[in-house]
């Protein structure tokens, strides 16, 4: 069985006392095995993993590096041939893997996306996460979680309605242990199910969130209400070329994507923040999308960028709109 009690437990000592209030009821939403029929198997490939307990009754060291390219669990001595392929094997068994890289007993998993560059680009920029509070909005598995546990943060809370990357999450927690994983937390919901006006957490990460929005404002007000005054937002999503009135609305698909409501300028997101009522709004990075960032790799073996662009002008989707470009933009919660 999955353990819950460290996120109680750390929700109640943060005094996130309205949140943990509602935490049973969206697990028992977001994991309902009756919704999601994959949970079982999922659960029990985790169960065939050896706690850190187990491993050092057995004489060995984990090595935890969260600072680097691959989010890294590894031991000393390394575990023999044969329980590292098992574990491999047991990997694979919760594909895809989209967020990455990771590096656990002996296997690389090369995810879909390159998530460190994403990292690179902005962590140079962003207020120093050491002791701060984090959300991280549709986190995934969490890549991203754990780098900013590496960053020195007090206490990540990922969110992410996917049960699938619930579980991968939990993988990684289980391999983890309490040592790294006790201030590292998910759960299975969106940002609509954090609890209104919270005001707490002094930084709050929405990556790869807001054009998936019908209602691209009311995500950015919801992001503001989850900041204590003060906090500051980690926004990345993706841009199109033009002025602060310049914003493509897709037809239909964009890069064989069907949810995606509004691509904005960086100017017209920028415009977008400050009507929010966001101070200090400025873009820090804008990057073309490369095909050696997203791409299909054996760890997620399904269609991926190179198969959304035009063939004969990859400087356009299939569709014929703009290529992804994506933009982060830094903004602060006014304190007044």
């Amino acid at each position: 069985m999955l353990n819950y009690a460290p996120l109680y437990q750390k929700f109640a000592e943060e005094g996130l006392t309205r949140w943990l209030a509602l935490v049973p009821e969206q697990l028992d939403a977001g994991l309902d095995v009756k919704r999601y029929a994959d949970l079982a198997g999922w659960q029990r490939v985790l169960e065939k993993f050896p706690t850190v307990e187990q491993l050092a009754e057995q004489g060995y060291q984990i090595n935890i590096a969260l600072d680097q390219s691959a989010v890294s669990i590894e031991t000393t001595p390394a575990l023999p041939d044969s329980e590292q392929a098992k574990y491999r094997n047991l990997f694979k068994k919760l594909m895809p893997w989209r967020k990455g890289p990771f590096q656990l007993h002996g296997t690389y998993i090369n995810t879909e996306w390159r998530s460190d560059w994403k990292w690179d680009r902005l962590c140079e920029f962003i207020a120093p996460l050491h002791n701060r509070r984090i959300l991280d909005v549709g986190c995934g598995s969490g890549y991203h979680c754990w780098r900013m546990a590496g960053a020195g943060a007090r206490m990540v809370v990922g969110i992410d309605p996917s049960p699938r990357f619930h579980m991968q999450f939990q993988l990684l927690r289980r391999l983890m242990g309490l040592a790294d994983g006790n201030k590292v937390f998910h759960l299975p919901v969106g940002i609509e199910d954090v609890p209104a006006n919270l005001d707490y957490f002094d930084t709050v990460f929405s990556m790869g969130v807001l054009y998936h929005r019908p209602s691209p404002m009311d995500h950015l007000y919801q992001l503001k209400a989850a900041l204590r005054p003060g906090g500051e937002l980690v926004l990345e999503t993706l841009v199109i070329d033009g002025d602060e009135n310049q914003v493509l609305v897709p037809a239909d698909r964009y890069a064989m994507m069907n949810n995606v409501w509004f691509l904005p300028s960086p100017d017209a997101l920028v415009l977008w923040l400050k009507k929010c009522g966001f101070v200090n709004v400025r873009v820090v990075d804008i990057s073309t999308t490369t095909l050696d960032e997203q791409r299909s790799t054996e760890w997620m073996t399904f269609h991926s960028l190179v198969d959304f662009l035009d063939p004969k002008d990859q400087s356009k989707t299939v569709e014929g709109y703009p290529a992804p470009k994506r933009a982060v933009v830094l903004a602060e919660r006014p304190y007044h």
